[in-house]
């Protein structure tokens, strides 16, 4: 798989887009070529792009609108490539989330400087929020449970839990190796001393039990170990 970074180069004028790409490329980037505003979000829509270099003056939709409709899709990089030098021209298509301005007639130099610049601080981001989301999942064969936004899947399969019955996933799944006693998974979720009446857990591991398996029922996901507790099964 080729892992160079891809590059939408948007330029109505053949010979600057052209220049733009094979600069691009020599570069050890990858780009593909648009020309107008309406070829610029088709390809926006269909592909993933690092970064994309956007004329200002193309036909079809504007640039203005192509930048804020692109926003709507994608946080990646947009250096906007203009011949409009106006300081409130500028400041209005930062606002509407364009990241860079280089005017035109430009310096190659520049324009490789702006891209490498801007490209190491989006992928940078991308790692950072890859690594974050990564500390938010527990997993388990095909379960996965996001710890921040309270979303358990199996498979593709989205299972709708109750508050305890995701805390007592979110118990097993924490160390899918230990037993869990039912004192232990009383304390832990209700935070409350075991009086012995071990019937609330039972429920709630067979009520967990039975909605992991309608999501699944090639699984049987929890495990009962007789006269000691609860584990996941291997």
């Amino acid at each position: 798989m080729d892992k160079r970074a891809k590059i939408l180069v948007v330029e109505d004028e053949n010979d600057i887009n052209k220049l733009l790409c094979t600069m691009l490329e020599n570069k050890r980037y990858r780009t593909r070529a648009a020309f107008s505003g309406t070829e610029a979000l088709m390809c926006v829509e269909n592909e993933w792009w690092d970064m994309i270099l956007l004329d200002l003056m193309i036909p079809g939709i504007s640039g203005e609108a192509v930048i804020v409709k692109i926003r709507e899709i994608t946080k990646a990089p947009i250096i906007v490539i203009s011949a409009k030098t106006f300081k409130k021209t500028k400041v209005e298509l930062l606002e509407k989330g364009a990241d860079d301005f280089i005017c035109k007639p430009f310096d190659l130099d520049e324009v490789v400087a702006r891209v490498n610049s801007n490209l190491r601080r989006y992928l940078e981001f991308c790692t950072n929020e890859k690594n974050k989301n990564r500390d938010n999942i527990l997993s388990y064969k095909d379960i996965s449970l996001n710890i921040e936004s309270k979303e358990v899947k199996v498979g593709q399969n989205i299972v709708t839990l109750t508050a305890k019955e995701f805390a007592l996933l979110k118990l097993l799944l924490t160390n899918p190796n230990k037993v869990y006693s039912k004192s232990n998974i009383f304390e832990s979720i209700w935070g409350e001393e075991f009086s012995g009446d071990d019937n609330t857990v039972n429920v709630h591991v067979s009520r967990l039990r039975k909605k992991l398996s309608i999501a699944n029922n090639s699984q049987d996901y929890i495990e009962t170990i007789w006269a000691m507790g609860y584990k996941l099964k291997k």
